[in-house]
């Protein structure tokens, strides 16, 4: 807030993120200064901070968090605030990087203001004026900007946790009788599963909120029928400040577990052919998500290349993500242009796929990825996380996907694992999987 106030660009940054990783980010925005504390999760921020002086020469000032009061001090009342305008620059957000470096999103304030108002403030009507527990993490977007901002907005207090762990998030729900019940699907299906759930008092929350990853039909069902209240869906990506649609608590039970809503006010939507990107899809069809309007980014830090890329000559941001449109306008996103499996000349969405494996009694988590074969051109390798007590194997699970999906779509190769990689957002990264899946070395119970 006070880097606003003060026409300064914040840019988040992961404390996970390794000495390169952090170098990188800070040398790309050409960041003057950093604010950090000493020690995150056993790494040494302080001494990461003094090895990578020679990579980032803008770096001209480190302050300690627990040196505020200092650096508070050094500071001067009579300092005249600028003129901040609401097209100026408010911040560098990095993408999560799970598919090469990182790109700089350079985020206005305009669209972030007005995002988390129309996404959160304008259709969350029961989140005003109330405590929101969540553990999304301030340095992407759900967290500063939606949840954040929208909290502001919404006059709302924030219960904030510095790291996602299921047993806290349920016990803090209660104990600060949060209207919100919220994460990312993989969090909320940490705290489905968790021993407390079932003794934990969900009674003051009013509405169960995701996005970041796809939300299968069957975590939405689940949650309302376990936690008692309507579940939304947000769709959108870092270069949108984020959100581009969103579900209402108000819409059809199927409209809420099938799609991921309708477009905010303000901001355009269409489908185009991936082959043809002047050819706009028809209703029902599949095409690339292409979004225009105030929530789009001015473009990547100091790329000029990529930004060209990415938003083309009649301001579209082409977002990489294919969905389908029915006629009210909800969207059916069914995965990423780079993530579809060709499979003997077939497209495959791997999100069919691990909705249809999720339908499985024993499944708890689900990841599809495409991996090279000699014959097929691309075969499907499924990762699997079971539910606790519960056991699968391949034979039992093809079988029962032959009868959901046609024989095609069936993976091939089948792994069951204990845990995911997540990217600090709590996406999987799945490119990684493939990775694990080509070598043949999973970390992952062999069945």
């Amino acid at each position: 807030m006070g880097a606003a106030l003060a026409g300064l660009t914040v840019v988040t940054v992961n404390p996970a993120l390794r000495r390169d990783e952090a170098a990188h980010v800070l040398r790309n925005s050409n960041a003057a200064a950093v604010f950090h504390v000493d020690e995150y999760r056993g790494s040494d921020l302080t001494t990461c901070l003094d090895e990578i002086a020679d990579q980032t020469p803008n770096l001209r000032t480190k302050i300690r968090l627990d040196r505020w009061d200092e650096f508070c001090a050094r500071g001067h009342s009579s300092t005249p605030l600028p003129e901040v305008r609401p097209d100026d620059v408010a911040q560098i957000q990095y993408t999560s990087g799970t598919t090469g470096t990182p790109k700089g999103a350079v985020l206005r304030h305009r669209s972030l203001v007005n995002n988390s108002r129309l996404s959160f403030a304008h259709r969350l009507s029961s989140v005003h004026a109330a405590p929101l527990v969540h553990a999304m993490p301030l340095f992407h977007t759900a967290g500063s900007v939606l949840l954040t901002l929208g909290s502001v907005q919404t006059q709302s207090t924030q219960v904030l946790m510095p790291t996602f762990k299921p047993d806290l998030q349920l016990a803090l729900i209660e104990s600060e009788r949060s209207v919100l019940f919220g994460g990312v699907p993989t969090m909320l299906r940490a705290m489905l599963d968790h021993k407390d759930f079932e003794r934990t008092d969900l009674s003051s929350v009013t509405v169960a909120l995701s996005g970041g990853a796809v939300v299968e039909h069957t975590l939405v069902e689940e949650v309302e029928a376990r936690v008692g209240v309507p579940f939304v869906i947000l769709y959108g990506q870092t270069e949108c400040s984020p959100t581009i649609t969103m579900t209402h608590p108000d819409d059809a039970p199927e409209v809420r577990a099938t799609t991921v809503g309708r477009a905010l006010p303000g901001v355009e939507v269409k489908l185009v052919d991936p082959a043809d990107p002047n050819r706009a899809v028809v209703t029902g069809e599949v095409g690339e998500v292409c979004t225009r309007g105030f929530h789009v980014m001015a473009g990547y830090h100091d790329n000029p290349g990529q930004t060209a890329d990415a938003i083309d000559s009649d301001g579209w941001l082409h977002t990489g993500d294919l969905a389908s449109m029915d006629r009210n306008g909800n969207l059916r996103v069914v995965g990423r242009i780079k993530d579809m499996i060709i499979r003997g000349g077939e497209n495959i969405y791997p999100s069919e796929v691990e909705a249809a494996t999720l339908e499985h009694e024993a499944v708890a988590e689900a990841a599809v990825v495409g991996i090279p074969d000699d014959y097929w051109g691309e075969e499907l390798a499924a990762f699997v996380k079971l539910r606790t007590g519960v056991l699968a194997d391949p034979g039992q699970l093809e079988g029962f996907l032959a009868t959901k999906i046609a024989r095609h779509k069936v993976p091939r190769h089948w792994h069951f694992v204990d845990e995911f990689p997540l990217t600090a957002s709590g996406k999987i990264l799945k490119t990684k999987l493939k990775d694990l899946a080509r070598d043949g070395d999973c970390g992952v119970v062999s069945q």
